[in-house]
């Protein structure tokens, strides 16, 4: 969620407490961003001994800054629309919240509670890995890697999964702020420096875990959704400690640096899927709103069919050439 969503027309309970416009957060601790990816980048230079995961390359990062540039003008523009739709929602909202430091620890949760919605279903539905796939498509993992976003986001619909919070009764720019907040906690969790950190392990979502989450071995596909928290993906089954080294990646891997192809090649692969004659509407239905793997299953199923159809055909031609050979008097070849 982009921080420069509208601002509100007169000053607010968060707006004076913070001193300064809260859309503006992310903006505001870009500095500290850059500073964080350069100390990375240091320490892993001098270590010398870092995975090739871990190190940063001119095109790797040069992509993933362009990948955010994307993402946040297609954000801008989706803001337009976005804030209509909150204040909307706001305006017939379930409770009036007071804004207190309860209030606000609650809302932090709640919006932790759809972030992992959010994250799970951006895996699990094809439509909507059209534009996290972008998120995963590196094979390395750092801070940068935080800044491979989509420019397709507002397409699949990220805002709608905080609509419920703003109609519970949190006002919108609160929503936004808090969403933020969980994003630019996340950022610091793309490391490969920080080693599993304890207690905290079973509460928040660590480096440790995000590491296993953007894994492409067979144990870690689909796991550890969390924003900040991990508790909803050890309530709902979807955790996983990490273990073995992850390797970084998607399950069809794409081999390019190009941004606009990184943002679209599963978008373009969807569609040439669909296209496939042979399919009955159900799937074509699965195909947009099922797992993506069940793309893969129907390529598989339609290549055996293929190759199933043509020793038929073969074993039909070789039957029909005996037959004529008998005809003919002549023994068949063995």
């Amino acid at each position: 969620m982009n921080p420069a969503l509208a601002t509100s027309p007169s000053p607010t309970p968060l707006t004076d407490l913070l001193g300064f416009d809260p859309h503006l957060i992310t903006l505001a601790l870009a500095p500290v961003f850059i500073l964080a990816m350069a100390a990375e980048f240091w320490h892993l230079h001098r270590q010398g001994c870092a995975s090739e995961s871990a190190r940063y390359t001119w095109a790797d990062t040069l992509s993933n800054m362009t990948l955010a540039g994307l993402y946040q003008a297609s954000d801008v523009l989706a803001a337009l629309f976005t804030i209509i739709v909150y204040n909307a929602f706001f305006d017939i909202r379930l409770f009036d919240i007071p804004f207190n430091a309860w209030t606000v620890a609650l809302l932090f949760v709640v919006q932790d509670f759809f972030y992992y919605w959010f994250h799970r279903a951006h895996h699990r539905i094809r439509l909507l890995w059209c534009s996290h796939v972008v998120h995963h498509s590196s094979r390395k993992l750092n801070l940068s890697t935080a800044f491979r976003q989509s420019v397709t986001y507002p397409l699949t619909g990220m805002w709608l999964f905080w609509l419920p919070v703003v109609l519970i009764g949190f006002p919108p720019e609160s929503v936004i702020f808090a969403v933020a907040i969980s994003l630019a906690y996340q950022f610091f969790i793309h490391t490969q420096l920080v080693g599993k950190l304890g207690r905290l392990e079973w509460v928040l979502n660590t480096p440790s875990h995000h590491r296993a989450h953007h894994g492409r071995n067979q144990q870690y596909i689909d796991r550890n959704y969390g924003g900040i928290l991990i508790i909803w993906d050890r309530l709902f089954g979807t955790f996983v400690a990490e273990q073995t080294t992850p390797r970084y990646g998607i399950p069809d891997q794409i081999d390019t640096h190009n941004p606009l192809v990184l943002s679209f090649h599963e978008w373009n692969a969807m569609i040439r899927d669909l296209r496939s004659p042979e399919l009955t509407a159900g799937q074509r239905l699965q195909l947009i709103a099922g797992p993506p793997e069940r793309a893969r299953l129907l390529r598989d199923t339609q290549r055996q069919g293929a190759e199933q159809g043509e020793r038929q055909g073969k074993g039909a031609g070789l039957v029909g050439q005996a037959k004529v050979e008998r005809v003919k008097g002549i023994e068949p070849s063995s």
